[in-house]
């Protein structure tokens, strides 16, 4: 309980920032291949079909007050055009919901052919997100009772935009975006702990780098490696690794591994040409993470996409 205690005065104090400039960074996926639009918006349309996307994250299982993730991705091609649009939810919740973020953003791609099999798509994103800062609940805790000087924050609206550009062959691709190009502070500097602590949150922009390629193993197997490089303003340089075998087009089965943070295992299933579901678990491998959250974290990820009969898929795409 001490422990448990601890943990949720150390994750709401980083998060808010008390006495510093917290350089926040984006939600952190491990099955970042089947999230693609969250963090790209050129990726919109680009899987040919309309495409839906449920993912859940539950970090650091069994920590009371541990960060919980959940997403939404909707995106189509306009028929007949270069043009794709999306709309991507995302809803971060710490300390039981103490503290809440909303992202709420519509994407659109433009999409060019640079060769037979080669397509590059530039895509734009706008939006925003709302802020929640449930103080009352944070001063019920024991030990928060005097500690924190400001008032609730409810829904307080940032705007955002961003930009990204995604490359992509039957086999290859590769993006660079910056999902959130304003950098937002959550509080003024005005408020202070009963300390004289001033409280600072920023949103600062995070940069992105994806790239995997599908190898052809035969005798219906496909082995796919994938980098993900996120970097930020006043954090540590995130660089995610994955492989992915493909089995009959329809059981993919993998590993992953966040430099210096955690390794990860990977199954999915593609049920149906319209229904894949995807599992993975983390286990922190630092020595802080390894201490103190070692039942690691636990992510759920449902697709469904609208394929018509006469354009059913000889081979699901990979990405």
């Amino acid at each position: 309980m001490i422990l448990r205690k601890t943990l949720v005065a150390s994750l709401l104090l980083i998060f808010a920032a008390m006495g510093t400039s917290y350089a926040q960074q984006d939600a952190q996926y491990t099955q970042y291949m089947y999230n693609t639009m969250t963090v790209n918006p050129g990726y919109a349309g680009s899987r040919g079909q309309f495409s839906a996307a449920l993912l859940y994250r539950n970090q650091w299982l069994g920590q009371d007050g541990a960060p919980t993730t959940a997403t939404l991705n909707l995106h189509s091609p306009i028929r007949d055009s270069k043009v794709g649009y999306g709309l991507s939810i995302v809803q971060d919740e710490i300390g039981e919901g103490i503290v809440r973020e909303t992202y709420i953003d519509a994407a659109v791609s433009y999409t060019l052919d640079v060769a037979k099999d080669a397509k590059l798509s530039f895509g734009l994103k706008v939006g925003g997100n709302l802020f929640n800062l449930d103080v009352a609940q944070l001063r019920q805790r024991a030990g928060f009772e005097e500690s924190v000087n400001t008032d609730n924050i409810e829904n307080r609206f940032s705007p955002n935009f961003g930009l990204g550009i995604y490359y992509h062959t039957n086999k290859f691709y590769a993006g660079l975006s910056a999902p959130n190009l304003l950098q937002t502070e959550h509080f003024d500097g005005s408020n202070n702990d009963a300390n004289g602590i001033s409280f600072l949150a920023q949103e600062r922009i995070n940069f992105y780098l994806i790239t995997g390629y599908v190898f052809d193993l035969g005798g219906n197997l496909k082995f796919k490696p994938a980098i993900l490089s996120k970097v930020v303003s006043g954090a540590p340089l995130q660089l995610d690794f994955s492989g992915t075998f493909l089995v009959n087009d329809k059981i993919s089965l993998g590993a992953a591994y966040r430099w210096d943070a955690a390794a990860s295992a990977l199954v999915g299933f593609q049920l149906s040409d319209q229904f894949m579901i995807g599992v993975a678990y983390d286990k922190e491998t630092s020595d802080f993470g390894a201490a103190r959250f070692n039942d690691g974290s636990f992510e759920i990820f449902l697709r469904y996409e609208l394929i018509k009969s006469f354009k059913k898929l000889v081979s699901p795409r990979f990405f």
